[in-house]
């Protein structure tokens, strides 16, 4: 049912050059105007390459050539790109600093490059741009513990998890971050190899970043990964204050239980191990994660626990999105979790063929309990990676994003 509303409605979702926009590119749905959004376009692409049969290469490339093509002198890249407008809007102006486009251009790129027999030619005009990205995003949004961290809590995705909403500028060590940065490095890494270009650089970072998140976001006690607190005073010899026993931490470590810990099975950050307990002592726990309908996007333990329709933010305070939803599946899989896996799989599948049923539509996010939708009919966007969970549940070929 979801394979045939896809097939009805994908190719609403193709935008032809317009303004600056010099590309062919994706939008995230049916519905939208010509917008050309950062991660939502990666991973509509990869949901659209499960069942378009036709060559959209051109769509593709386009996504990651256009946003390339707004680089600033800083190496700084928006998030959203309109016929003549792009956000954040100061991305462009000297010295002020904001959010950019999330750390998932090289892995789209990459996706892109994969899927297309490793033809990587289109990129080698971009190549040094989409380098000087990364750059930007080692030199300024990455503490000396190693830690990327968000300038503040505007566009980064994820509207208002706790650990970022409301916080000071440059205090959150978003794990959700830092392991969309682990992935970005390894495909960076990818590219620049098929390219001839030395990444030796970019592989010592993902290595760095790896153990860094390793140290400072996983908590033995509770056998999760979070985000942490880098809001911390600087230790100044000078004063004399606290000079008989200075802080040995540079950050504290954010006990909120939110479903981004889970991305660091999706992206392989995790330990066997550390697997383990993230599964079986907190993902299970129905009182917590584990909901009729898929993942809660924040633990029911927690004070700010909602479920309500809102936009600007969208609320990821405990409603089940698609895209939460895939990213647990996809880590559950990779570590082995088979069973638990095909449970979140089909109930992914479930929720959305009810709403389908109902409405006609699918839609942004969802009740965890009784499934009904809350915001925003024809959100189609990554909801569409549900054919990719069916296409695993019946053993056939999966498309997956790099």
């Amino acid at each position: 049912m979801i394979e045939k509303y896809a097939q009805a409605n994908y190719q609403k979702m193709f935008r032809e050059p317009e303004g600056q926009l010099n590309h062919k590119f994706i939008v995230p749905g049916s519905t939208y105007s010509n917008q050309l959004w950062d991660w939502d376009s990666w991973l509509t692409n990869v949901a659209l390459r499960q069942f378009v049969k036709e060559d959209i290469s051109e769509y593709e490339k386009g996504c990651v050539i256009n946003f390339l093509e707004h680089i600033d002198e800083e190496g700084r890249i928006p998030l959203q790109i309109t016929k003549n407008s792009i956000l954040p809007g100061v991305l462009h102006e000297p010295c002020r600093k904001s959010n950019m486009h999330k750390p998932c251009l090289a892995q789209h790129a990459a996706f892109i490059v994969k899927n297309n027999g490793e033809d990587v030619e289109w990129l080698k005009t971009y190549f040094s741009d989409l380098l000087r990205f990364i750059d930007y995003y080692m030199h300024n949004f990455r503490h000396n513990n190693g830690i990327y961290f968000w300038y503040d809590d505007g566009a980064i995705g994820v509207d208002n998890d706790p650990s970022t909403f409301y916080r000071p500028i440059e205090s959150s060590g978003s794990i959700y971050l830092n392991c969309l940065m682990y992935k970005e490095l390894e495909a960076i890494c990818y590219l620049g190899q098929l390219l001839g270009v030395d990444v030796s650089k970019y592989e010592l970072e993902k290595i760095h970043l790896k153990k860094s998140v390793q140290e400072h976001c996983y908590d033995e006690k509770d056998g999760m990964y979070y985000s942490v607190d880098l809001n911390l005073l600087p230790i100044d010899p000078k004063s004399g204050r606290h000079k008989g026993a200075p802080r040995h931490w540079d950050c504290l470590i954010q006990r909120i239980g939110c479903w981004a810990g889970f991305m660091a099975m999706w992206s392989g950050i995790a330990t066997q191990e550390q697997a383990e307990r993230m599964v079986k002592e907190n993902l299970l726990d129905e009182k917590s994660f584990w909901a009729p309908y898929g993942v809660r996007t924040l633990s029911k333990y927690e004070k700010m626990y909602v479920v309500k329709a809102s936009g600007n933010p969208s609320c990821w305070l405990g409603p089940i999105w698609g895209i939460s939803n895939y990213m647990v599946f996809k880590g559950l899989v990779k570590y082995g979790f088979i069973d638990e896996a095909r449970e979140l799989a089909e109930k992914t599948i479930k929720l959305l063929e009810q709403d389908l049923k109902k409405s006609g539509e699918i839609h942004e996010y969802y009740d965890p309990e009784e499934g009904t939708p809350m915001i925003n009919p024809g959100f189609q966007n990554w909801n569409l990676l549900s054919i990719n969970m069916k296409a695993w549940l019946k053993g056939e070929p999966v498309v997956e994003e790099f």
